[in-house]
């Protein structure tokens, strides 16, 4: 039956894991710990799965065997042998062969091609899904039967087979592994309003392989429903390690981050980019006391510029072989070195000392510096999205917050001109700025979703969320996750005092849907948005204003950062 495709070592993998690197003493650097937890899971469910199919397997040939419904299956069989017609038999071939060896194989190794080299980052979570599942359902078959001594159905066969026990199917079983697999990734990463539909019919195809057997011959009924059980077991405890409970950065709600990696295992070659402006050197003899800690004595501490707000000290990092990059400042700073980190594997840990924090706030850390990097060097490696943004006199860059144009914008941009109000009060300073920023006029604009037709709409604000946090614990995009592989667009355009109050409403009640209406929040999901506006408008990113102009465009970077997120219990 199929085994596991070999997973190809290349760039930065899609969960968050990172290949084997060594140390400058030439030994090998262990891997995250949540591998090696994934795998022990995966190990130990396997035997329990393979006991449990093993036992069904002892009931059907021994105390049940005479007992309704397996009185049954042999009349069950020799009903189908009976209807057999030229049409019928060409297609339970068709069937049958959908689960062979041959195909299965083919299939598994062409979706794990795909999943790496069509996507702009490799899909390495689901290439593991897919050719594990495929792989455990081949494992626990054969023993199945080694251990179950069960005669084929005594009807003519349509097909040759190996000596094998007819217990279990292993064309079903393989065929749900390999199908069902492929209908959970359809379902977990395909946004189009055909992805019900596209996994109903992969989902169909067991039935298919597992009737095709049966009018064949070649299995009685409870063996192709334990080849059914065979398979989907397989994807569940797969599904389980890497998709689900985050031990291997599985697609869930940052907080519920995964155990601690023990120290050994985290980077050794620690670069700092610290802010001089907010970073004294109190603040710097704290930080190295936490890194210390957690076992980095010799950290190198790189300052930004006003010229350089981080972009370039990252790279320096990065050329230099740094394997954990603290960033120490703002959003901006934060930002800037999540540019030049995007697609490289190499972790950032974010230590708050701006105005907002946002991306801080939505990973869950605590905003006291000194805690923030405890709590990111206590937790564990988190793969998440950026979004890559560009537009007239904008340059290509990445964010991993949000980006807004319009009334926003124009609260960061008034912020920024009343610098001392901003140091003194913190972020209350866009709420004190956002009066003057009211009075500007609404906005005409068109956005195109996914390369779908136009969207025309007059309005007050939109707003591009990879995250949905602000100050307060307002989630102004409730939907929105770092790592779920979209965007969120949210269009406001509130009229008058009680256009305004219903905005504030919908939002603190988390309503609104994909239709505009007054006071109501419009929100979209979406890969990639091209944004045209009839006049030129302020436009900010991850809270820093980066000046006007008629165009954007904003498109997903799945899985492009690799973020030090604390522990549930932290």
């Amino acid at each position: 039956m199929p085994t596991a495709v070999p997973e190809r070592s290349a760039g930065l993998p899609e969960d968050g894991t990172r290949p084997v690197r060594t140390t400058s003493t030439g030994r090998p650097r262990k891997l995250p710990r949540g591998v090696a937890r994934a795998a022990a899971s995966i190990g130990a469910l396997a035997v329990c799965q393979a006991v449990l199919m093993i036992g069904i397997g002892f009931l059907i040939t021994g105390p049940a065997k005479h007992v309704w419904p397996m009185t049954a299956e042999d009349g069950v069989n020799r009903g189908l042998e009976r209807l057999r017609t030229s049409t019928l038999t060409t297609l339970s071939s068709i069937g049958s062969q959908l689960g062979n060896t041959g195909t299965v194989i083919g299939v598994t190794l062409a979706a794990c091609l795909a999943l790496i080299f069509i996507p702009r980052l490799p899909m390495w979570r689901q290439v593991s899904f897919l050719a594990l599942g495929v792989a455990l359902q081949s494992l626990v078959f054969l023993v199945i039967t080694i251990a179950v001594d069960r005669q084929r159905p005594d009807v003519h066969r349509l097909d040759g087979s190996l000596p094998t026990s007819s217990y279990t199917s292993g064309h079903t079983g393989a065929a749900t592994a390999v199908y069902g697999g492929l209908a959970v990734l359809v379902l977990s990463r395909v946004r189009s309003p055909w992805r019900r539909v596209l996994a109903a019919l992969l989902l169909l195809l067991p039935v298919f392989v597992a009737l095709s057997r049966l009018y064949r011959g070649m299995h009685h009924p409870t063996d192709v429903a334990g080849g059914m059980i065979n398979g989907a077991l397989s994807l569940l405890i797969v599904g389980h390690a890497l998709l689900r409970d985050g031990r291997v950065s599985a697609p869930a709600a940052l907080p519920e981050a995964p155990q601690a990696a023990p120290a050994e295992s985290l980077p050794g070659r620690v670069s700092v980019v610290v802010n001089p402006t907010t970073v004294d050197e109190s603040a710097r003899d704290e930080l190295r006391r936490v890194l210390a800690q957690h076992g980095h004595h010799e950290p190198e501490f790189i300052e930004t510029t006003a010229a350089d707000p981080g972009g370039g000290q990252t790279a320096r990092a990065l050329a230099e072989g740094a394997e954990l990059v603290v960033v120490c400042g703002g959003d901006g700073t934060v930002r800037a070195a999540a540019d030049r980190l995007a697609g490289s594997g190499v972790p950032l840990a974010v230590v708050p000392f701006g105005t907002g924090n946002l991306l801080a706030r939505n990973l869950g850390l605590p905003l006291t510096p000194a805690e923030a990097l405890d709590a990111a060097l206590g937790g564990a490696p988190r793969v998440i999205d950026l979004a890559r943004v560009e537009g007239d006199g904008l340059a290509a860059t990445h964010f991993a917050v949000m980006s807004g144009v319009g009334l926003d914008a124009a609260m960061m941009k008034h912020a920024e001109e009343h610098d001392r109000a901003k140091a003194t009060l913190g972020w209350p300073a866009y709420v004190l700025a956002a009066p003057k920023a009211m009075r500007g006029p609404r906005m005409n604009l068109s956005v195109r979703l996914d390369g779908g037709q136009p969207l025309r709409r007059k309005a007050r604000m939109v707003l591009v969320g990879n995250t949905g946090e602000l100050q307060g614990g307002l989630r102004l995009i409730p939907d929105a996750t770092p790592d779920d592989g979209v965007l969120d667009l949210l269009i406001l355009d509130p009229r008058g005092a009680g256009g305004w109050l219903r905005t504030v409403s919908a939002l603190l009640h988390r309503k609104g849907d994909g239709r505009q209406g007054d006071g109501q929040p419009e929100f979209h999901t979406f890969r990639r948005a091209e944004f045209t506006f009839d006049a030129p408008e302020p436009r900010e990113i991850d809270g820093d204003p980066v000046g006007t102009g008629t165009r954007l465009s904003v498109e997903v970077v799945p899985g492009a950062l690799t973020v030090l997120v604390p522990n549930r219990e932290s």
